[in-house]
């Protein structure tokens, strides 16, 4: 090998490891920002929400994940607007949610048999 190819070479390994790097460092800031933002989030929620709404909102989440995370968001925007007095109870949560399971399009399942 030649003194030039070698030279390549070891130049090519280093952009290697320094694009890795940098991508390690971005995966990294993004974990580190989402993290932040679930804190806010919750701290958020615990300002929002009594302690029975807030264990309610956490068995919704255990259950359907995607369900509570936009009724956390629609919190958040009810707080926001000034909607509702605050803290929001759990008959409150309750009514809201009602409202949101009604506002879904509801499953249509059949079964045919052959």
């Amino acid at each position: 090998m030649s003194r030039d190819e070698e030279l390549e070479r070891l130049k090519a390994q280093r952009m290697a490891e320094l694009q890795a790097r940098q991508q390690q460092g971005a995966e990294q800031q993004r974990a580190e920002a989402a993290a932040d933002a679930e804190a806010q989030k919750q701290s958020l929620m615990r300002r929002l929400l009594t302690p029975e709404a807030r264990q309610r909102l956490a068995n919704i989440k255990m259950v359907r994940p995607d369900f509570g995370q936009q009724l956390e968001l629609e919190l958040i925007q009810i707080a926001q607007g000034g909607r509702v007095p605050l803290p929001i109870t759990d008959d409150q949560l309750k009514r809201l949610l009602i409202q949101l399971e009604g506002q879904q399009k509801k499953r249509d399942i059949s079964i045919r048999r052959v």
